[in-house]
C-alpha cells in the first residue's frame, strides 16, 4: 500500500516552530558544538598570530633596506584601522537584526561589514604596493619578510571573513538562513571580532611602538 503523503514544513514554518532549535546541539559546557568549534579554532589562531608577532619582534630592526619608520604612513593606516573597527559594530547590528527576525536589516549590516572589510583590504594592498615601490620587497630584509608575513596573514583572514559574510547574505536571500539559525551569523561574528582584535594588537606593535 502506498504510504500517505507527509507535508514538509517550509523554512518559514520551521523557523516559527523552532525558535531555539540550536539548543538541541548544546554540549555539557552549555555552548553549542558549532560555537565551541569556533572558539577552539580561534584559540589555535591565537597561537599562530602569537608566533608571527614574536617573529616580527625578533626581526623588527632591519640590518639592510628601509625600516618601518622610514615607510609607515601612520595617518593612513590609522584611518584603515578605524574602518575595520567600525565593521565590528555593523557585525553586532547584523547579529541583533537576525535575532529579532529582521532579515532585511541583517543583510544590510552584513553587506556593510563586508564592504568595510573590503575597504581595509584594499588599503592594505595599496600600502604593500607603496612599500614595494619604495624598495621594501618581501626578501629585502628579515624585517620585510616578518612584516609582510604577519600583516599578509591577517589580510588573508579578513578576506576569508568577507567571503563568509557574502555567503551568509546569499543564504539569506535564498531563504536558507531562518531566524532559528541565528547562531550561524553569531559564529561568523565571533571570527570577525577576533580578526579585528588581532589587528588592534598588530597595529599597536608594528606601527605605533618604535
Amino acid at each position: 500500500m502506498a504510504e500517505p503523503l507527509t507535508a514538509h514544513p517550509t523554512v518559514a514554518e520551521a523557523d516559527a516552530h523552532a525558535p531555539v532549535a540550536h539548543i538541541e546541539h548544546d554540549t555539557n559546557t552549555g555552548i553549542s558544538n558549532t560555537k565551541l568549534a569556533m572558539w577552539l579554532f580561534l584559540a589555535s589562531e591565537c597561537l599562530l598570530f602569537g608566533g608571527l608577532i614574536s617573529t616580527y619582534l625578533l626581526y623588527k630592526n632591519p640590518l639592510e633596506g628601509p625600516s618601518g619608520a622610514d615607510l609607515f604612513d601612520i595617518p593612513f593606516t590609522s584611518a584603515s584601522s578605524f574602518v575595520l573597527l567600525m565593521s565590528s559594530l555593523t557585525m553586532v547590528l547584523a547579529v541583533s537584526a537576525i535575532e529579532r527576525g529582521d532579515h532585511h536589516r541583517m543583510r544590510i549590516w552584513l553587506g556593510s561589514t563586508a564592504l568595510l572589510g573590503s575597504t581595509f583590504v584594499a588599503g592594505q594592498i595599496y600600502e604593500f604596493t607603496a612599500f614595494y615601490r619604495e624598495g621594501l620587497g618581501f626578501t629585502t630584509s628579515r624585517f620585510s619578510s616578518a612584516f609582510y608575513t604577519l600583516t599578509g596573514f591577517h589580510g588573508v583572514h579578513v578576506t576569508v571573513g568577507i567571503i563568509m559574510l557574502v555567503v551568509l547574505v546569499m543564504l539569506s536571500i535564498r531563504g536558507r538562513l531562518p531566524e532559528h539559525r541565528s547562531e550561524t551569523v553569531e559564529v561568523v561574528g565571533l571570527y570577525w571580532h577576533f580578526v579585528d582584535i588581532v589587528w588592534i594588537l598588530i597595529f599597536a606593535i608594528v606601527y605605533l611602538i618604535p
